[in-house]
């Protein structure tokens, strides 16, 4: 297969990001002329792209998707876009002024210069939220998003449209990937949107009880984030386009399997508490069906949820441990 990578300049919106910083990695490995990421640091982080900020191959921007000036200087020297950059689900619901700004006239922005500027593919970073709570299960992607009720998932489906509909104005190569449950090495540990299994693993470091919201029965397809960042190389190097699919795991995992899977891997005999939910889960159950994926981007997840919950407590307890030695040595 051609390698649209060797020798391509390729824009990462959000590359300091959770997952942008993967897809960063792979795409390196296929020697790019060059990688230019443009990120504000709200998410994203110098120490997700530690790896790579120093490679010469490598430009790093630090600044926000809502300057079209930034964005059209970037955008005019690449050859392909990764559209990543996003608020959070949350962040959406407590600001949908700042969403609509982010979500949506930063992606259209995006999408007119891409047209303006003859890219040749974009991929864009979409989401199962789209579903809201789907009407089949595994979910296939024709499955309508009549059920979604929220913003987030409003504006990510607005984006799957803008590009689609560009694609039928102007030619313009894209495909969308719906994500599912991502997790893995360098998600968030901090702040008001912390993960369920961040907040578990603080409660094994600290050995206190995990607390469970809710029956703990509700589901979720849980997709090691190496295996995303795989789904976008795929998607750029295939020749498919105009075309969206879901990246997922296809095992659908309540949050008590989680919470056992996670303290068996750190050999925890932590027993959960239970507390009322504190909100309606509109969305109790999530399962992807990839079979367009693999059979038309020869995508197949490979790490299962106890190799992925694995390296992701590695990862958290040797990052408290630094802090913990960083804290002793300035106090």
């Amino acid at each position: 297969m051609y390698n649209k990578i060797k020798d391509s300049t390729i824009l990462v919106t959000g590359g300091a990001g959770f997952i942008g910083s993967y897809v960063v990695e792979e795409l390196l490995l296929s020697k790019p002329k060059k990688i230019i990421i443009i990120d504000n640091l709200i998410r994203g982080s110098f120490d997700n792209i530690a790896s790579f900020i120093e490679n010469p191959l490598v430009e790093f921007i630090e600044g926000d998707i809502r300057n079209k000036v930034l964005l059209e200087q970037s955008i005019a020297k690449s050859d392909y876009v990764f559209h990543m950059a996003a608020l959070r689900i949350n962040s959406c619901a407590a600001n949908p002024s700042e969403g609509f700004e982010v979500m949506l006239k930063a992606t259209f922005d995006i999408a007119e210069l891409c047209v303006k500027h003859k890219i040749k593919k974009v991929i864009y970073s979409s989401s199962a939220s789209v579903y809201g709570l789907a009407q089949h299960f595994p979910t296939p992607e024709s499955d309508n998003p009549y059920n979604n009720q929220t913003f987030y998932g409003g504006a990510k489906l607005w984006g799957e449209q803008l590009f689609r509909s560009f694609h039928f104005m102007y030619n313009l190569d894209y495909v969308a990937l719906r994500y599912f449950n991502v997790y893995g090495v360098r998600m968030d540990t901090d702040g008001k949107y912390t993960e369920v299994m961040i907040r578990w693993l603080d409660c094994i470091r600290d050995q206190k009880s995990p607390l469970i919201f809710g029956d703990g029965n509700d589901t979720m397809d849980f997709v090691y984030v190496k295996d995303v960042a795989k789904a976008n190389i795929a998607a750029l190097v295939s020749d498919i386009s105009d075309e969206t699919f879901n990246v997922g795991n296809c095992e659908e995992t309540s949050l008590r399997e989680l919470l056992e899977t996670l303290l068996k891997v750190n050999g925890s005999s932590l027993k959960p508490e239970f507390k009322e939910a504190n909100s309606i889960n509109p969305v109790s159950r999530r399962l992807a069906d990839i079979s367009a994926a693999k059979t038309k981007l020869s995508f197949e997840p490979s790490i299962t949820l106890e190799e992925g919950l694995s390296e992701l407590s590695r990862w958290y307890f040797e990052k408290n441990n630094l802090k913990k030695v960083d804290h002793d040595t300035y106090r």
